[in-house]
């Protein structure tokens, strides 16, 4: 590849750094959207509990009838694993979908710049984090970009396209065309604290905690009021267990702090639970009891 390309079919390799929630969900899609894919993770276990999840992704897709054995097997034939952050340094995009904080995501774009000089794309995955900052680690900060998905990502059709001050039009191009190849819409908003989705989602889980924290409703009858009264696939609540409490404190804090609106402080309800240690689904309770269905879960990955 002699440059960043114009188009997906300039892209023929996809590294995706962390094989967690978000990772290993963009790694899915892109590698059924037939790009080879690079998964990368610290270690093996990581790494195995990421592709584990697709397999499980793609197990359910086939018991529902969206997916055949064949569409399976093409997928995971296209996903490698590795431990080697250089290695993904030869990929055509990099997105990273490593935890939520700036320096990680800086110094993981510095390490893939001292391992190889070729050119590549590097999308930050980041859900709030300035793109520019990201991007002031880098040689290259024409060929980095926010590319956000939202989870589940091999449901959600979203994939939110953030462009740095220096972000070239020629990478928003690229990348766009990427998001459309992997059956995603995009849409292209400026580098500004919690773009446009994480702003206004963010808004809302927070009130939605302070009514609950207020005992106006219960949990689930918030959020059938959002799923039934406006349509919302999955209400606050839920959807702030699904992303982790943990996450959503650490995002509302930054855009509390970066933005100064009192709509952003962390309710004290969140910072208790998340004190205590439940952090939505991943540890078994949040907003929602999830014990079961981790177990559910195990137990199928151990079968």
């Amino acid at each position: 590849m002699s440059s960043p390309g114009s188009g997906s079919e300039k892209i023929e390799t996809i590294a995706v750094i962390g094989a967690g929630t978000m990772g290993h969900g963009i790694a899915q899609v892109a590698a059924a959207s037939g790009f080879r894919v690079l998964l990368s993770d610290v270690d093996r276990e990581s790494l195995a509990r990421g592709v584990r999840a697709i397999e499980g992704n793609l197990a359910r897709g086939i018991e529902r009838g969206k997916l055949t054995e064949e569409d399976r097997d093409r997928t995971l034939q296209l996903i490698h694993g590795t431990t080697n952050l250089a290695e993904c340094a030869t990929g055509d995009l990099i997105i990273e979908a490593t935890p939520e904080k700036l320096e990680l995501k800086k110094e993981v774009l510095r390490q893939l710049e001292f391992a190889s000089d070729r050119p590549f794309i590097f999308a930050s995955n980041t859900s709030s984090l300035s793109i520019t900052e990201i991007a002031g680690s880098s040689k290259r900060p024409e060929a980095v970009i926010g590319m956000h998905f939202f989870n589940p990502v091999h449901i959600m059709r979203l994939v939110e396209i953030v462009v740095g001050e220096k972000t070239s039009a020629e990478t928003v191009e690229t990348v766009k065309s990427v998001g459309r190849k992997m059956r995603k819409e995009p849409i292209v908003v400026k580098d500004v604290p919690g773009f446009a989705s994480s702003r206004l989602g963010v808004a809302l889980g927070l009130e939605a905690m302070r009514m609950f924290e207020q005992g106006v409703a219960s949990a689930h009858d918030i959020d059938t009021a959002m799923e039934l009264g406006y349509n919302h696939p999955m209400g606050p609540l839920k959807l702030t267990d699904l992303v982790g409490l943990d996450v959503r404190l650490n995002i509302a804090e930054y855009l509390h702090r970066e933005l100064g609106s009192e709509t952003f402080r962390p309710p004290e309800i969140l910072r208790r639970m998340v004190s205590e240690g439940k952090l939505g689904k991943k540890s078994g309770e949040g907003f929602y009891d999830w014990s079961k269905e981790n177990e559910d879960a195990r137990r199928a990955q151990s079968s």
